[in-house]
Order: structure tokens, then C-alpha cells, then sequence
């Protein structure tokens, strides 16, 4: 059992790693959640009181009080970030007990076990504001959304961003091919195929191949492996835990693992060419997508139709307009082969991107 006192995260904790403050005499109890700091991977400090200088206290970023050690903090400064940890579910006066320590949360184990490992977890990572995440997808086939995926991903990276580009799209022949990067070395999905609970973010970033100053999730060239959609869901939240932008290319066909990506979207953006069965296939996919996500808009890709142009097509699909994404040609290497768009920082579609990063980030409150 876990519940909650009051919400507030500890100042200055959100931004900075730390050792969490244990503090009990009870060596069960004590042993117990030594294993859960291990799981979380976080080494924590052990105290039977409040820490002899002054500042240990204070400063920890999440602090564990046994039950046993209740009165040994009665006269603690009052701080966010304490929890009551104990073991008996049945007894009336805990919640006594945690008012007088200040404390958040009271936790019962084992069964706030998965809880308290989420929670010191993100105390090792130094969790901070969640990444923006912007979901890409095309209102038909060819429409242009993997090239924008990549191009917005770019474009984040190279302003200096913390930037993840998911390929969330198993048939759409690998994003990592469309920035060159095919033989870097590093994770592809299938190799999280069997992930569950929590996945630590600092190590799955590291894991992925790093491309233009991206991390690149992608597919493999092998046979297809499904992703379950618990798997899914577990490394779309490592990612967001790391801050900064995350850009997921979309498919069109919606199974239980894209519902989950749509699930932690903070905005979409259709790509819609703008000609009339481009629109009416796009209504399609709007309709379903919006279901899910909150913040739809909408992307016109040109060259327009007679009687169209991009406010039009905004209208006629009822959804708010991004803007005009420039068609470019690619750029060639010297050696042959395509850059990935947008990466001159150069060019119409370049400008596109970064004037939806600035207007996107205003509106999520300031960079991340």
C-alpha cells in the first residue's frame, strides 16, 4: 500500500541526482529497502536519526523514515520528499505518525515495493522536466511524416537539445537508414522486446546508436519482432524521464503498442499532401488519433490541388494548422548517398522546424 499526504516534490530535487537519506534501526526493514535502492540503482545513506550534519537532512532528495524512527525525527525541519515506510497495513495511527514527521507519502511493504523503486529511481536519475514528445504521422502513405520525423529531430539536436528520435513504425524500413547511420553500432527495438516495469532512461540512452547528435531508436534489418505493447510503454517513459525532446515517427496502422506511444504524446503533428483524397484519408487517421491525443494539428505539404491551400485543408479537417512543411530535394554526400533533411540548418524545411520548436517549447513552459 501507498498513499499520499501531500504531492509536492522536494526543492531542488528535480534537477539534480542524489543519495537517498534511509533512516531506521530496524534491520529488516532496513535490509528490505537496501535491496530496493539496489534495484533502483541508487546508494543510499543510512542513518538511525536525523543525520549528525546539518545539511543531510535537508539536502537528501528523498528521505525513507521507518516506522521505528518516528520519534527519533519528531523535531526535524519539515521538508518535501520524506517517506513512512512500515509493515503493518492494519495500524490506525500511521497516519498520525506521518503528519508529525511531515511526511508525503506513507508506504506499506511489500506491496509499495514497485512504488518505492520508481521513486528512488528517479532520485538516481536526477528526473527533471519530461521530454516534449511530438508524434509525427502521415494522412496517407507517402506523405512525407518520416522525413519531417527526421528533420524535426535534427533540427532539436543541433539547437542543442537532449533529442531521441522512435522509430515507431516496424515496416517503415528504419529511420536510422534515412540518416545514414544503418551499420552504428548500438540497440535496435528488438532487443527491448521483453522489457517490463521500469527502464532505467540514462542507460537506454546510452545503449542507442547516437547519429547527428541524436539517439536513434530504430528497427533491425532481421525478421519482424513484435514489441509488446508493455515494452513499449515502458521505453517511451525512459525516454521522456531524460529530458529534452522525443520525436516518434507514426504509423498509420494503429495496434495496442502505437495506442501506447499516442498515450504519452504531448502533441501530434498529420501530414497531409493537399489534395483531396490525401484530406479524406487524413480525416480518417485524425479521427482515430484524436481519440488519444489531445494536441492534433495539422501539417500541409503542397504542392496544392485547385482551391486549396493550407488553411483550407485546416479546415476541412478541423484541426489546428502547423504550418507548411517545405518539400526539398536531398542533399548528396560527397560520397554518395543522402544527408538526412534539415541537417545544413539551412533551407526552407529547416526554418520550418525551427520555428516549431520555438513556438512548441513556449507553449510547454521554457526549454527542457
Amino acid at each position: 500500500m501507498t498513499a499520499a499526504v501531500t504531492h509536492d516534490p522536494p526543492p531542488g530535487a528535480p534537477d539534480r541526482p542524489g543519495r537517498p537519506l534511509i533512516v531506521t534501526e530496524d534491520a529488516e526493514l532496513l535490509d528490505d529497502l537496501l535491496r530496493l535502492c539496489a534495484a533502483a540503482g541508487a546508494t543510499p545513506e543510512v542513518h538511525h536519526g536525523v543525520p549528525a550534519h546539518g545539511d543531510g537532512w535537508e539536502a537528501a532528495p528523498l528521505v525513507l523514515v521507518g516506522d521505528d524512527a518516528v520519534r527519533r525525527v519528531g523535531g526535524a525541519t519539515r521538508r518535501r520528499g520524506v517517506v513512512l515506510v512500515g509493515r503493518d497495513q492494519d495500524d490506525p495511527g500511521v497516519w498520525q505518525r506521518a503528519v508529525e514527521i511531515g511526511a508525503d507519502h506513507v508506504l506499506m511493504l511489500p506491496d509499495g515495493e514497485q512504488w518505492l523503486i520508481d521513486r528512488i529511481a528517479d532520485v538516481a536519475e536526477g528526473v527533471g522536466r519530461p521530454a516534449l514528445t511530438v508524434g509525427v504521422i502521415g494522412g496517407r502513405g507517402g506523405a512525407g511524416a518520416s522525413t519531417l520525423a527526421c528533420a524535426l529531430a535534427v533540427t532539436s539536436a543541433r539547437e542543442g537539445l537532449r533529442t531521441l528520435l522512435v522509430d515507431a513504425d516496424p515496416l517503415g524500413g528504419g529511420l536510422d537508414v534515412l540518416l545514414g547511420g544503418e551499420s552504428a553500432d548500438g540497440l535496435r527495438w528488438p532487443a527491448f522486446a521483453a522489457s517490463r516495469g521500469r527502464v532505467g532512461g540514462g542507460a537506454l540512452e546510452e545503449s542507442l546508436p547516437e547519429l547527428h547528435s541524436l539517439r536513434v531508436l530504430s528497427w533491425d534489418r532481421g525478421d519482424c519482432v513484435a514489441v509488446p505493447p508493455q515494452a513499449v510503454r515502458a521505453v517511451l517513459a525512459a525516454a521522456r524521464r531524460r529530458g529534452g525532446t522525443v520525436v516518434v515517427d507514426l504509423p498509420r496502422r494503429l495496434d495496442d503498442g502505437v495506442a501506447e506511444v499516442l498515450a504519452q504524446l504531448d502533441l501530434a503533428l498529420l501530414v497531409v499532401p493537399a489534395e483531396l483524397r490525401a484530406i479524406a484519408a487524413a480525416g480518417r487517421v485524425a479521427s482515430a488519433v484524436g481519440m488519444v491525443v489531445r494536441d492534433l494539428r495539422v501539417a500541409v505539404r503542397g504542392p496544392y490541388a485547385p482551391g486549396l491551400n493550407d488553411q483550407e485543408v485546416a479546415r476541412l479537417l478541423g484541426l489546428p494548422l502547423a504550418g507548411e512543411v517545405p518539400v526539398e530535394p536531398p542533399l548528396l554526400r560527397p560520397r554518395g548517398g543522402a544527408k538526412p533533411p534539415a541537417a545544413t540548418g539551412r533551407g526552407p524545411l529547416a526554418r520550418f522546424c525551427a520555428n516549431f520548436w520555438e513556438r512548441a517549447l513556449v507553449e510547454a513552459g521554457g526549454t527542457r
